[in-house]
């Protein structure tokens, strides 16, 4: 499990020249990168804001680097269309008729309803479909069947029956829904199953699949959607002639052309697994692609790439498509190389069972990053964080590679404020300690979240993976256990022994009001009033805080205060707090060990899903006066290939997107190889 996302506010952007597969230059408007005041906000709209990011270093890479770069990032744009169709089975088509409608309209563009059609058109363009990219919740369009009727009559654009319909109607409310009494998978408008299959069908179904070898438990359903045929259930794998291989295949050709530009052998073996992966499918030559990657550490330039992580599956066993693509960051890599040659200690004086640490944690490794593109499940809304990969028996045995994508922390930092911090914290004291030490708590909880929080721990024998055990409470488990490591450690001395802070005292004091007033207040904008709380990461800051609130009562760890009619929570005792962090990281330690289903459950329901309406209410009152959006997601650079005569590319150039619009409808026109040929795709995987 990996992604961490920023504390309450998030984002990405651009516009482009892009090179398709036969060497063709396509120009589109570009925005001028070189101005000194870089400009990092570009629109906002609804709940969004949209942020681009800068590639630092990028004229220090070498012109074979940058090729590798430029085909990585070209590889991930190329399965973009996957991502949509997996979130919701009528995205495309209702994508490419609001798209074709954005293009070829020449009525009144002044109009309120007009206005509107812009704003979703935007919101589904970031979300990657119809449902919000967080909260799962269908969009609502401001505007009507009959004005939406009305534009498609106009540009002569076709969308009807059900794609048409789900727009206003009460039906697929939910993209990815956790409440068991609807239903796991029939409540969900994910499209990772089909029509008329149950979460119990579902759950037999991958029970009765053995692993030739048990200790190494093969990643089933990871890279399927399970339908039914003739009454029976089948998979229909997504690769090369199967589900969405005409995009896969595109995929293929920009890896092979990576590879042919790999800094390394191991670099070269890894590239070289995942194309056969995406040609076969084949479990097993995943499980080999990671290792071979995990173990590929030398080199500047590192990806990711496939279908990987699960939070959109209300199972937990099919991953969303995602890439990112990252070049190193030397400087800050190396400041934080320290965890990565001490992470036994972390395990080693961690309060978890003995039985429960590992006797030898192995090759974490831990950089920041810059990062050259995203496409998928990471764009535009991004992690400023990974930790992959996934496997519990290759991270024991092999490792995991743990990232902070660095200048997309930075984008966020440059285009923040301060005001939101001043109304809910309690005093002038919190608000000092956030400024002096928050950046640099958030950055060392990631780095501890990642490297430490991820790696850390173990399965007792013969306990079973965490998404058959813990089910649809794995994932927010797994988040809750890696931010309870880096909780308990901010404000070990230990970090100051390592020269990665000058007070551990501070910074933990910065890090746990931030924690605490995030988890339960500040998070609360992004949910509507009388919402229950559904993504993963929100209700693992929620089951957190409200754990430790709770159980340190007695002792006034933390107090609900308040003053002038406002909401405040006081932290009393620090120290306490960080041993009642430590309680409950022993306790979520030994649910994942034992797969303690019914502990799991208990945990999260009774702490992380439920909201108190009331101060729920107080905190978006207090926060209408913040005009900034609650979300943030980014624009990426366009990276543009100069061509010889005989067509080889001897230099690329590094340009911002002009607007939102230009970059999606560019990747509309250039990157939609599922939109024409979705069926027969299908089609060919049934054979």
């Amino acid at each position: 499990m990996k992604k961490i996302f920023r504390g309450v506010l998030l984002a990405s952007a651009m516009t482009f020249f892009s090179c398709n597969d036969n060497g063709e230059n396509k120009e589109v408007a570009q925005a001028d990168s070189s101005a000194q005041e870089f400009e990092y906000k570009v629109d906002e709209f609804a709940d969004l804001k949209i942020l681009r990011y800068q590639i630092p270093g990028w004229e220090n890479l070498s012109l074979k680097e940058q090729k590798l770069v430029y085909y990585l990032t070209q590889a991930g744009l190329a399965g973009r269309d996957i991502i949509w169709d997996q979130n919701y089975k009528h995205n495309l088509e209702i994508r490419e008729a609001l798209q074709n409608i954005y293009a070829n309209y020449e009525g009144d563009k002044s109009s309120d309803d007009w206005k509107a059609f812009e704003t979703y058109l935007k919101r589904v363009w970031f979300s990657n479909g119809i449902h919000h990219h967080y909260s799962n919740d269908k969009l609502k369009p401001g505007f009507s069947k009959e004005y939406l009727n009305s534009l498609l009559e106009a540009t002569g654009t076709e969308l009807t029956g059900e794609p048409f319909e789900v727009i206003f109607n009460d039906k697929d409310m939910k993209k990815v829904n956790l409440d068991e009494s609807k239903g796991l998978v029939e409540g969900s408008a994910v499209n990772f199953y089909g029509e008329g299959i149950t979460a119990d069908e579902v759950t037999k179904f991958y029970a009765a699949k053995k692993s030739p070898n048990p200790k190494k438990p093969l990643a089933f359903g990871i890279n399927t959607k399970l339908v039914k045929e003739n009454g029976q259930l089948v998979e229909k794998v997504y690769k090369s002639g199967g589900l969405y291989g005409e995009a896969i295949d595109e995929i293929i050709g920009w890896l092979e052309k990576a590879k042919s530009v790999a800094e390394n052998e191991k670099q070269a073996n890894a590239l070289g697994l995942l194309i056969e992966y995406y040609k076969t499918g084949d479990l097993q030559t995943w499980d080999d692609y990671n290792v071979v990657w995990v173990e590929a550490t030398e080199g500047n330039i590192d990806y990711i790439n496939s279908f990987i992580e699960v939070y959109n599956d209300p199972m937990g066993y099919t991953g969303s498509y995602e890439t990112i693509v990252q070049i190193k960051d030397f400087d800050m890599s190396e400041k934080m190389s320290v965890l990565e040659k001490d992470v036994q200690w972390f395990e080693d004086n961690s309060p978890i069972m003995d039985e429960h640490k590992k006797d030898s944690v192995v090759g974490v490794t831990y950089k920041t990053v810059i990062v050259a593109g995203e496409a998928g499940d990471a764009s535009p809304s991004t992690p400023i964080g990974v930790n992959l990969p996934n496997s519990s028996w290759i991270r024991k045995a092999h490792g995991s590679k743990s990232v902070s994508l660095g200048n997309i922390i930075n984008a966020y930092d440059n285009a923040g404020g301060s005001d939101k911090l001043k109304e809910f914290a309690h005093d002038e004291e919190e608000v000092a300690l956030s400024e002096e030490y928050g950046k640099e708590a958030d950055k060392l909880h990631t780095a501890l979240h990642e490297v430490v929080g991820h790696a850390s721990g173990q399965l007792n024998e013969g306990v079973g993976t965490t998404k058959e055990t813990l089910k649809s409470y794995a994932s927010t488990l797994e988040e809750g256990r890696a931010d309870l490591v880096g909780l308990y450690y901010l404000m070990d001395p230990k970090l100051e022994e390592l020269g990665l802070t000058d007070d551990a005292e501070k910074l933990g004091k910065a890090a746990y009001n931030d924690y605490i007033r995030n988890g339960l207040m500040t998070q609360l904008v992004r949910i509507e009033q009388g919402a229950d709380i559904e993504e993963a990461h929100m209700r693992n800051r929620q089951w957190v805080s409200a754990w430790v609130f709770e159980k340190g009562k007695e002792e006034g760890v933390i107090e609900k205060v308040q003053k002038g009619g406002k909401t405040y929570y006081d932290i009393k005792d620090y120290q306490k707090l960080r041993e009642l962090f430590g309680e409950l990281l022993k306790e979520t330690q030994r649910i994942k060990s034992e797969g303690d289903f019914e502990a799991a459950k208990n945990l999260v329901e009774n702490y992380g899903v439920k909201v108190d309406q009331e101060l729920h209410r107080e905190v978006l009152e207090r926060n209408e006066k913040f005009k900034s959006a609650p979300y943030s997601g980014f624009l990426n650079p366009v990276l543009v290939p100069e061509m010889d005569e005989n067509g080889e590319i001897i230099s690329i150039k590094v340009t911002q997107p002009e607007s939102f619009e230009s970059q999606m409808m560019d990747y509309g026109k250039n990157y939609s190889f599922l939109t024409e040929k979705k069926e027969a795709a299908e089609a060919a995987a049934e054979m």
